[in-house]
C-alpha cells in the first residue's frame, strides 16, 4: 500500500469537520469517510474547537482580546512633564496678573 503525501487542511475545513463531529448526527467513522480524514484527526479538531470556544466567551484571560500591558514608566514621565508645564504656566500667568491667586 502506497503512502499518501502529507496534506494540509484549511482552518475553514477543520472548523466544518469539527462542528459536524460536535453535532453528533453522524459517527466518527462516517465523518472520516465523508471528509477523507482519519477519525483520530477529527477527534483532535473537535477537542481544539471545544477549547477555543470556551475562550471566545471569556473563559480564558489570556485570549486575543486581552489589553496590552501598560508601560507605567512612560505614563509617569508624561504626568511629570504635564505637571511641570502646569506649574510653569500658572507661575507665568500669575506674574502677568492674568491668573487669580485663588485656585
Amino acid at each position: 500500500m502506497a503512502r499518501r503525501a502529507r496534506r494540509t487542511h484549511s482552518p475553514a475545513f477543520k472548523a466544518k469537520v469539527a462542528l459536524a463531529a460536535l453535532k453528533g448526527e453522524k459517527t466518527l467513522a462516517e465523518l472520516a469517510q465523508q471528509y477523507d480524514v482519519h477519525a483520530n484527526q477529527i477527534t483532535a479538531w473537535r477537542a481544539q474547537l471545544a477549547e477555543a470556544a470556551a475562550g471566545l466567551f471569556g473563559g480564558s484571560a489570556a485570549g486575543a482580546g486581552a489589553p496590552p500591558p501598560v508601560d507605567l514608566k512612560a505614563l509617569h514621565a508624561k504626568i511629570g512633564e504635564l505637571a511641570l508645564e502646569n506649574d510653569f504656566l500658572s507661575g507665568a500667568l500669575s506674574k502677568a496678573g492674568l491668573l487669580s491667586a485663588k485656585r
